[in-house]
C-alpha cells in the first residue's frame, strides 16, 4: 500500500510586522529620497524585538515559502507590531497577493500584540521625524499637543472587529476547507463563539469571543488553532471594555488558558481522541508555550531577576497536566522569541517546539513535515540576509542628534548580525537598568572575565596562582580570559538562552571554552534567591550560561515528533 504524503506547514511566530509606508499623518524622516515610517533607535534599542527590519524580514521568509513549494502556512500570533489598524491592513495585502499569485493558504492565530480584550485599546509609539529627531504619534486624541500626531489608523482593534481584516486566514470557514470548526461546534459566527468570565469579585463580567478553530486543509491533515489570548476581568468598576478593566494577556497564556477557558481543553482533548480514530495527522499551535521552552532553566532567570517576563510566562505543572491528560502530543509556540525543544511525559508524550521570532536573534521559522507516523520539524534560519543599509543613515542621524556615536549594529553586513549587536546594545539599555540589580552592574559591567573569575578566587588579575592553575588544568589560555569583557559574555548569555543551539554559529568559536570553564569552575545550580552578593548573583548566572551551553549543543538539527493515528475508516 502507498503511504499517504501530507503537505508541509510552514510556521511563522512573531513576524511583529511594521510597514514602513504606512503614512500617519506627519513628516517622515527620509530614506535615500523617500519617506520612511521608521521607528527610533532609542526604542529599538530597548525592545525585545526590532521594528523596521521587520517587513523585510516577513517577505523574506515568504519568499523562502515560495521556493520550496510550501501551500500552508501558520502564522503564530503577534504577526503585526501592535495591532494598529494600518498595520493590519498592509498585512492583509501582502497575504492575499501570495494567497492569489502563489496559491498560499494563510492561517492565523492572535497574538499579544495583534488585539486586545472586547473594544481593543490605543497605542502612542516614537518614530523619526523628518530633522532625524522623534515625534509621538497615538490613537489618543486626549493625547493631543504640540509635537504630537494624532490618527485613529494607530489604534488597535479588540474582538471581534480586530480579526475582520485578517478573516480569510483560517478565523471563519471557508468554501475549500474538508473541515472547520470551533470549540463551540461548527457555526462560524461571533455570537456563537462566546464565553463568559468575572472578576473574582464577580462585580466584572463579560462576553467574549474565543478565536480558536480546528482546520483540514488537505485530506488527513488537522491543524488545531488555539486562541490562547486570555484577557481577565479584574476588581472594579470601569468604563466597558477599558483596558484597565483586564489583565494584560501577554503575562498569562496558559496558566490563564487553564483558569479561564477550560472549555478549550475539553475541546483539545476531543479532538486529539478523534484525530486518533480517523487517522488525522495532528498538529496543534498556540502564541503562548505549554511546556518551559527554557526547558527549566528559567529558574535560574527567577533567582537572578525575580519575576521577569520570562519567569511570568513560564507554564506551571498544570498545564503540562491537563494537555497530556487531554492527549496532545505536538504543539507549536511562539510569544518568547525563543529556539527550543520540551518533551515531557512516558506513556504519552507532549513535546512543545518554541518558535523563534523573524525580528530578535536568531531569525528564523520552521517547517513541518508530516509523514507516516511522525513529523519531522526543520528550522529555516534567515541570519544570512543582508542587512539593510538604507536605515543605516537615519539610525547615525538619531544617535548624533542625541551626541552619541554610531553602534556597532549599524555596520553589520548581515541581519543576523545586526541582530546580535542588537542583542548587545539591550544589555546595555535595557537588561542592566531594567533588571539586573544596580550593585551588581556596578561592580561587573567594566570587568574582563580575567577579573570575573579573580573575584571567585579571590585574588587580583594579571597575578592569580591559582586561577592561572584552573586555567592551565582546563587547557585555557589566560590571555583570553584577559582580552574579552564581562559585557561580550552577558550578550552571549543572552544569546544563547534565546537561540541555543540556532546561536551557536554565532557566537566566536574561542569564547565557548572560556564560558564553559567559567561555568564549570564557578556556576552553581539556583536557590530562591541569591544571597546578595556579587559573587553570589556571579555564581548563578554562570551557572545558567552552563544550561545554556548544554542546551545549544544538545540540539537537534532535525526533530521527529511521533504522530502514530491509528487509521480508520469512519467519516470525519
Amino acid at each position: 500500500m502507498l503511504k499517504r504524503t501530507l503537505p508541509a506547514v510552514a510556521v511563522i511566530a512573531d513576524a511583529h510586522f511594521h510597514d514602513v509606508e504606512t503614512d500617519f499623518g506627519f513628516a517622515r524622516v527620509a530614506v535615500e529620497g523617500r519617506e520612511v515610517t521608521m521607528r527610533s533607535w532609542a526604542d529599538t534599542r530597548q525592545s525585545t524585538r526590532v521594528f523596521n527590519e521587520s517587513a523585510e524580514a516577513f517577505l523574506a521568509a515568504l519568499a523562502e515559502v515560495r521556493r520550496r513549494g510550501i501551500r500552508h502556512v501558520v502564522l503564530l500570533g503577534d504577526y503585526t507590531d501592535d495591532g494598529q489598524r494600518a498595520t493590519t491592513s498592509a498585512l492583509r495585502d501582502i497575504l492575499h497577493e501570495h494567497a492569489d499569485a502563489f496559491d498560499i493558504s494563510f492561517y492565523a492565530l492572535p497574538g499579544n500584540h495583534d488585539i486586545f480584550g472586547p473594544r481593543g485599546r490605543h497605542h502612542t509609539k516614537q518614530f523619526l521625524g523628518r530633522d532625524g529627531r522623534g515625534i509621538l504619534v497615538t490613537s489618543d486624541a486626549n493625547r493631543a499637543g504640540s509635537g504630537v500626531t494624532v490618527s485613529d489608523r494607530m489604534y488597535c482593534e479588540g474582538y471581534p472587529a480586530g480579526l475582520d481584516p485578517m478573516a480569510a486566514f483560517g478565523y471563519f470557514r471557508r468554501p475549500e476547507y474538508l473541515h472547520w470548526e470551533t470549540p463551540f461546534g461548527t457555526s462560524d459566527a461571533v455570537e456563537d463563539r462566546r464565553y463568559g468570565v468575572a472578576s473574582p469579585d464577580g462585580s466584572n463580567r463579560y462576553e467574549l469571543m474565543d478565536a480558536s478553530y480546528l482546520v483540514e486543509p488537505e485530506p488527513g491533515l488537522w491543524l488545531l488553532m488555539i486562541d490562547a489570548n486570555v484577557f481577565e476581568p479584574v476588581n472594579g468598576t470601569f468604563e466597558w471594555g477599558e483596558e484597565a478593566a483586564f489583565i494584560d494577556s501577554t503575562s498569562g497564556g496558559w496558566n490563564a488558558m487553564i483558569r479561564c477557558k477550560p472549555f478549550v481543553v475539553s475541546w483539545i482533548a476531543d479532538v486529539c481522541a478523534r484525530a486518533r480514530r480517523l487517522g488525522k495527522t495532528l498538529l496543534a499551535f498556540s502564541h503562548y508555550p505549554v511546556l518551559d521552552p527554557f526547558d527549566g532553566a528559567t529558574g535560574a532567570e527567577a533567582a537572578l531577576f525575580g519575576e521577569t517576563n520570562i519567569a511570568r510566562r513560564t507554564p506551571r505543572k498544570d498545564v503540562e497536566r491537563a494537555l497530556l491528560a487531554a492527549g496532545l502530543s505536538l504543539h507549536f509556540s511562539g510569544h518568547l522569541h525563543v529556539e527550543g525543544v520540551t518533551r515531557r511525559g512516558s506513556d504519552r508524550s507532549l513535546t512543545n517546539i518554541a518558535v523563534p521570532s523573524l525580528v530578535a536573534f536568531p531569525p528564523a521559522f520552521k517547517i513541518a513535515h508530516p509523514g507516516e507516523g511522525s513529523v519531522v520539524v526543520e528550522t529555516v534560519e534567515l541570519s544570512g540576509l543582508p542587512a539593510d543599509q538604507r536605515l543605516r543613515s537615519a539610525y547615525e542621524r538619531e544617535v548624533a542628534l542625541l551626541g552619541e556615536e554610531p553602534e556597532a549594529a549599524f555596520s553589520s553586513s548581515t541581519y543576523g548580525a545586526f541582530l546580535r549587536a542588537h542583542k548587545r546594545a539591550l544589555v546595555s539599555h535595557r537588561y542592566f537598568p531594567e533588571e539586573w540589580p544596580p550593585a551588581v552592574v556596578e561592580r561587573v559591567a567594566d570587568l574582563t572575565l580575567e577579573e570575573i573569575a579573580c573575584l571567585f578566587t579571590e585574588e587580583s588579575a594579571g597575578g592569580a596562582p591559582m586561577l592561572s592553575a584552573l586555567v592551565h588544568a582546563s587547557a585555557i589560555d589566560i590571555a583570553e580570559l584577559r582580552s574579552l569583557p564581562m559585557i561580550e559574555l552577558v550578550a552571549d548569555w543572552y544569546c544563547l538562552r534565546q537561540g541555543a543551539s540556532l546561536a551557536l554559529p554565532h557566537i566566536e568559536k574561542s569564547r565557548l571554552p572560556l564560558y564553559r570553564f567559567l561555568a564549570e569552575r564557578f556556576g552553581c545550580a539556583p536557590g530562591n534567591r541569591h544571597d546578595s552578593s556579587v559573587k553570589g548573583f556571579l555564581a548563578i548566572f554562570l551557572g545558567a550560561l552552563g544550561l545554556f551551553l548544554d542546551r545549544a549543543e544538545n540540539g537537534e538539527e532535525q526533530i521527529v515528533v511521533a504522530s502514530d493515528p491509528v487509521q480508520q475508516d469512519a467519516p470525519a
